[in-house]
């Protein structure tokens, strides 16, 4: 379960212009080449008497074939040996994951004519690339694979080219290391995606490091060292949750202070707002409260300046929960009652729940249970308008904790009393509790009472 606020892992994003890098169609297939029996059908009607030995064995031949000979013939032995461990490896996959899986569903790679063009593409452009010892050329050959199989079924072939670009990137050495801090970046991405975050700061920390001093920008004009930071700060936060999961509080905070200085440094102030925060949880988590309510502080203070409602009011309520571990519970009703008052102006219903489901918790366990039901059923309430059924489910227990508890201190009150009329009391609300969620002792006058006599004479 997540101790610090949820953040969204990230992927590395298909390229924007993704028609621009894609191989291009030949105006006239080559014979060698042609998909389908319908193309071979309509060549063979049309050039039979003059067909070859080697033509009339392509059209025999696989797609898959017909491309390997194409690379051989060519003499593209390195990409023919690339294509061909990438097919072995799709049919390894598969044959792992096993009947009923998403990849035993999907043809195979060398069922599917488009995406072997794009990898007789560029594989032998980046070979010809490399030979030459035009690595650049070669890295964006690559680049443009990664690219290409950007879907999620073909994310094992887009990491591997991600992969490659990484090796080669290593190689260039003319551009002031600008497409290995990219590489690093990509690949960080790549880790981060499958959950390996301790490889993705490797790498995060290495393009920060890359993009230093440096006026990079990407496509949308924010400043590499600007998207470093950002990485960084973002790994650093689900690497520090995952310690606080484990109970390795120290180590979780000295990671969120690095993940707190790369939000200042991209100067973000909604990062930094949010660094603060988990600082504070942190801190809290650790034992460490007075430090706690220092942080809490200073994200109050960055989400008032943001007009930040919503930060405003998880502040509030970080806080009240600190003070109340402090046993300072009248100030912390106070902070709850503020969370709870900018839940209701700005309609945040669940906030809502959780302010009034809190401030009932703590008049619960103060013994002042009717000013507990009253906030769980505001509690209960709030849930209805949401129409979250399992949220409508706690907040009804509590709705009978407190219900019960406040049934209790009437119910012994009259028990320890032990006098006749306490007895008649409780046999009375024992015998009729169809009142007993508002007042359960609303006794039936006529059984206490069955001479018919006034109030004023019975008192």
């Amino acid at each position: 379960m997540n101790i610090l606020p949820p953040v969204p892992v990230q992927s590395p994003q298909e390229h924007p212009d993704m028609e621009e890098i894609r191989c291009p169609s030949p105006v006239l297939a080559r014979m060698h080449l042609i998909k389908g029996k319908d193309a071979i059908d309509r060549y063979l009607a049309m050039h039979i008497k003059g067909l070859s030995k080697q033509e009339a064995a392509a059209y025999r031949n696989s797609y898959k074939k017909n491309i390997c000979i194409d690379m051989l013939r060519q003499g593209y032995h390195k990409s023919f040996a690339e294509l061909f461990t990438l097919i072995e490896k799709w049919n390894a996959l598969r044959e792992a994951s096993g009947p009923g899986s998403a990849i035993w569903l999907q043809k195979s790679l060398e069922e599917q004519p488009d995406k072997l063009d794009q990898l007789h593409h560029f594989l032998t452009r980046a070979e010809a690339a490399q030979r030459s010892e035009y690595y650049e050329e070669m890295y964006l050959n690559q680049l443009s694979l990664a690219y290409c199989f950007n879907k999620s079924e073909d994310r094992w072939l887009r990491n591997y080219f991600y992969e490659q670009c990484y090796k080669t990137a290593q190689l260039i050495k003319i551009d002031g290391g600008r497409k290995e801090a990219d590489a690093h970046s990509n690949m960080g991405l790549v880790y981060e995606e499958q959950g390996q975050f301790l490889k993705a700061a490797e790498h995060y920390e290495a393009f920060y490091h890359l993009t230093v001093g440096r006026i990079w920008k990407d496509e949308t004009g924010r400043t590499l060292n600007t998207l470093a930071c950002e990485h960084l700060w973002r790994i650093y936060t689900l690497l520090a949750d995952k310690m606080l999961q484990n109970k390795e509080h120290q180590q979780a905070i000295k990671t969120l202070i690095k993940a707190f200085e790369m939000a200042k440094e991209a100067g973000n102030r909604n990062m930094e707002a949010d660094a603060a925060f988990c600082l504070g949880l942190a801190y809290h988590s650790a034992g460490e409260e007075d430090t706690a309510i220092l942080k809490l502080n200073a994200y109050l203070e960055l989400s008032k300046i943001l007009g930040d409602y919503v930060g405003i009011g998880r502040a509030y309520q970080a806080l009240a929960q600190v003070l109340v571990s402090l046993g300072e519970v009248d100030e912390a009703i106070t902070y709850l009652e503020k969370f709870m008052n900018i839940a209701k102006n700005i309609q945040l219903t669940h906030s809502l729940v959780d302010a009034c489901t809190f401030l009932g918790n703590i008049y619960n366990e103060r013994g002042n249970y009717s000013k507990a039901c009253e906030y769980f059923d505001q509690a209960f309430c709030a849930a209805n308008v949401l129409g979250d059924l399992p949220l409508v489910n706690e907040t009804k227990v509590y709705c009978g904790i407190g219900k019960a508890h406040n049934m209790m201190v009437k119910v012994n009150s009259h028990t320890e009393a032990a006098d006749h009329v306490g007895i008649e009391y409780l046999l009375a609300w024992k015998g009729n509790r169809s009142d007993m969620c508002t007042d359960p002792f609303t006794v039936d006058f006529i059984k206490l009472n069955p001479l018919g006599l006034s109030q004023s004479v019975m008192k």
